[in-house]
């Protein structure tokens, strides 16, 4: 075989534009820290997901715990996640100490199971977290969720960290049907400025405490007043300046995100041991290409001996070390056998999909 560049699961991809703007800041005197180029990343989100408010914060995980806090949740209140999600989910209401009860997820779109959550549903549980796995929504749609919400007076919080570029069929963007969504700009995701997050929401209260959670809480910025308690999770200038470049580049990446997702579909069709999940492509973009595989371990070893990189998918929560607790959840243990990320960058070209589909081939053959 030649020598061929070893393709990774996942990269960011920055050029020319994220490099002139940061040079212009740089130029400018900037104070590098949050401020108006800030500002103007938000507004930019704000306009791309219809949102009333965003706020950006450091990471997407602290996103994840500030709508959480400024949804009104406390030390002792219990939350229903998805037992498949990356660990970020529970982690950002453990930490803070609020209960996360691990559900199972539907096995046509890995999102949260509504028979699971209402079997859950105890007196303490105070909010459901539903994770958009992989852009997708539940099988059941949105409504279903906004409706057991309502009846049973619980706080819907969305984790869209792999949602950016997908939409309800209704066409509110995903993270909006909630009373607050979150995402991530981490190196992997459809947009990235290394590290960061954000939270959105249609309600200027949850907005107001979430501004002043991030910043010690100050009343404003420039000022030492302060009106609670907040942690500095503030992001910077800089980033925002990779931020802006990145949202001009979004449009095209959604649309290629879709066509290396139907590529890869259509390549390995026929293939009894690689199986895709729902993912419907008029509404939603796929993060990663995401696939149920036989003999897993076996074909990612095959895969890198021919220079293609791959990525277990996230095992069942409730089995990790961290958490450790009892508890059968058949599809996320299924996901923690069977589950890989096939490389998902939107940058690949059809010819290098070709290639990984081809090899994919020839390891089932």
């Amino acid at each position: 075989m030649s020598e061929r560049e070893f393709i990774m699961q996942m990269q960011p991809c920055f050029g020319d534009q994220e490099k002139q703007l940061l040079n212009e800041y740089m130029d400018s005197g900037g104070f590098i820290t949050e401020f108006k180029k800030t500002q103007v990343f938000e507004q930019l989100l704000c306009e791309y997901t219809g949102a009333q408010h965003c706020i950006v914060v450091n990471n997407g995980t602290v996103s994840l715990s500030l709508a959480a806090l400024a949804s009104g949740l406390v030390a002792g209140d219990e939350v229903i996640v998805p037992n498949y999600t990356m660990i970020a989910t529970a982690n950002a209401l453990k930490m803070f100490g609020i209960e996360p009860v691990f559900v199972d997820v539907e096995p046509e779109t890995l999102c949260l199971d509504i028979d699971e959550v209402r079997q859950a549903i105890t007196a303490k549980t105070k909010a459901v977290m539903l994770m958009s796995a992989n852009g997708r929504y539940p099988s059941v749609g949105i409504e279903a969720f906004e409706k057991l919400a309502m009846q049973r007076n619980l706080i819907l919080l969305e984790d869209a960290a792999q949602s950016l570029g997908s939409y309800y069929p209704d066409g509110r963007h995903i993270g909006l049907a909630g009373l607050a969504g979150s995402f991530s700009f981490s190196s992997s995701k459809i947009i990235s400025t290394g590290q960061g997050g954000c939270v959105v929401t249609n309600d200027v209260t949850v907005a107001d405490k979430i501004r002043k959670l991030k910043d010690f809480g100050r009343v404003s910025g420039g000022n030492d007043y302060h009106e609670t308690l907040g942690l500095n999770f503030k992001f910077t200038d800089l980033q925002a300046c990779i931020g802006i470049a990145q949202m001009a580049k979004l449009a095209d990446r959604v649309i290629r995100k879709k066509i290396i997702y139907q590529r890869y579909k259509d390549l390995l069709a026929g293939i009894d041991a690689v199986k895709f999940f729902a993912q419907d492509l008029d509404h939603t973009t796929p993060w990663f290409i995401d696939v149920l595989v036989e003999q897993r371990d076996e074909l990612m070893v095959y895969l890198e001996r021919h220079q293609v990189g791959s990525r277990v998918m996230y095992p069942p929560i409730n089995k990790q070390p961290a958490y450790n607790l009892p508890g059968e959840h058949q599809v996320s243990n299924l996901i923690g056998v069977k589950g890989l990320w096939l490389p998902s960058a939107s940058q690949l070209t059809d010819t290098t999909v070709d290639y990984i589909c081809d090899v994919i081939r020839c390891f089932y053959d």
